[in-house]
């Protein structure tokens, strides 16, 4: 093999951020002022008490949002318009993890997008205080105890895996080792029926050229271990269906990586005169919501077949097409579902000669538009519009075939909210409840336990810091 025939790190990679990490054992000194190496120009973000432990920030700064569970103090913040999740956390590992965000924000891949690392922070006496990681709140989505706090379809387990099966592969693709996959290291958004998952919790992660298959075993037999164990954890706490099967669903997520790697990887063996299954195999990839960049094609040594093998590949038919279309960004599976209206609409109206951009046109103004601005002001922040019309759609059809003719949409709407919409509002009760127990898994933060003035917190008699230390 030629130089030039070896696998090279993706260009938008290495040029993703100015942050060069140092190794997390390193003993250079801490700077010795404030520092905020940011993403962002929000301007916001100097106004914050960066001199407090992140734990005794206002009340009036904090996003009331769910947290997932975490070693370290998490809070959402606000900060101008946006919301921004903190972590606080060591200088490296917050440079180190800003860094990878940043690469993977750049090679398109589905994580929380990085703002900032603010490093040399003091409190008012000049004691030194850990770094905090900033990336932006991803709008709609929640860690999967949130999920499972709400009358939820008894398969949300078996979706959620499906969803963290194909985010797991689009990062192996790309050369991430991720080190710790869980579903706590994820957040979920609503995609249609399914879930879409993202990377919110790169600390263990790496980035390469291209990962061994030791490496993505490895990934693959973790999550599969961390799974079961969060699902249990689930399942004492009485917020997992009886019938849900913890090892079932961990073996799922093996068997739904490997059958997912295996249709993005596997070379096809064709005969010449079976060249009509190349359009198969890239409709087939399309389908599981993948595009086709580049396929490698070759003669096998019998000079009898045609060896076939898509060579980059990467998520988003669907969305692509809408989002050209219409200019909606949404998520995979709602941007079929969306599609999939749109031809309907088209042929109601009798226009399947005419140009689609056009009809998009005409349908974005006359059936989407409408339908998502009756969203109550109150569930805004609550549900994305592009599920919100999904589920609509859905609860539609469901009105027609009780009442045995076509529901108008506006009578479609008006029963959903009533009836469906009110079962995404959490509780002020349970979201206390989920916050208390992400607190509960903090290892670092002195604050819980009031100052060692007065007796206070010693890690030494901290039980979580003793299993973490080790």
């Amino acid at each position: 093999m030629e130089l030039n025939d070896l696998p090279q790190m993706d260009p938008r990679a290495l040029k993703a951020t100015s942050v060069k990490a140092e190794d997390e054992h390193a003993s250079s000194a801490e700077p010795q002022a404030l520092k905020i190496t940011a993403a962002s120009s929000n301007p916001k973000m100097f106004t914050l008490p960066w001199h407090k432990p992140l734990a005794t920030w206002p009340e009036d700064l904090l996003a009331n949002l769910p947290r997932g569970i975490s070693r370290h103090v998490v809070r959402f913040v606000h900060v101008g318009d946006e919301v921004y999740a903190m972590k606080e956390i060591t200088r490296q590992v917050a440079e180190r993890e800003y860094e990878i965000l940043r690469r993977l924000q750049k090679l398109e891949l589905p994580t929380v997008t990085p703002i900032a690392v603010v490093t040399g922070r003091h409190d008012r006496n000049g004691e030194p205080l850990e770094a905090i990681l900033v990336t932006r709140h991803l709008k709609f989505s929640l860690p999967y105890r949130a999920l499972f706090a709400r009358n939820l379809q008894p398969d949300t387990a078996e979706r959620l895996i499906d969803a963290l099966a194909v985010l797991l592969v689009r990062l192996h693709l790309a050369g991430f080792y991720w080190g710790d996959v869980s579903l706590s290291n994820v957040l979920f958004l609503r995609d249609a029926d399914a879930f879409s998952a993202f990377l919110v919790d790169a600390e263990t992660g790496d980035l390469q050229v291209q990962l061994t298959d030791g490496q993505r075993e490895y990934d693959i037999d973790l999550a599969r271990t961390n799974i079961i164990g969060e699902l249990m954890d689930l399942a004492s706490g009485r917020l997992l269906p009886s019938d849900v099967d913890e090892i079932e669903v961990g073996n799922r997520l093996v068997d739904r990586y490997h059958s997912l790697w295996s249709a993005l990887t596997d070379t096809d063996k064709f005969g010449p005169d079976e060249m009509w299954k190349i359009e198969q195999r890239v409709n087939k990839l399309n389908d599981l919501g993948f595009d086709v960049d580049e396929l490698e094609m070759k003669t096998a040594e019998d000079g009898k077949r045609v060896l076939v093998r898509p060579r980059v590949v990467d998520a988003g038919y669907a969305n692509r097409k809408l989002l050209r279309l219409t200019g909606l960004d949404v998520q995979e599976n709602q941007a079929r579902r969306l599609l999939n209206d749109l031809d309907a609409y088209r042929a109601s109206t009798w226009r399947d000669g005419e140009e689609l951009e056009i009809v998009a046109t005409d349908w974005m103004r006359e059936v989407y538009e409408p339908t998502v601005r009756m969203i109550p002001r109150e569930y805004r922040s609550q549900i994305e519009p592009a599920q919100f019309f999904h589920e609509v759609l859905d609860h539609r059809w469901f009105l027609a075939e009780k009442a045995g003719h076509d529901v108008p949409m506006d009578e479609a709407v008006t029963s959903y909210i009533e009836n469906v919409l009110p079962n995404y509002k959490l509780d002020s009760k349970a979201l206390a409840e989920l916050n208390e127990e992400a607190d509960s898994g903090v290892i670092d933060d002195e604050t819980t336990y009031g100052g060692l003035d007065d007796g206070g917190y010693n890690p030494d008699d901290d039980p979580d810091a003793a299993v973490w230390s080790h």
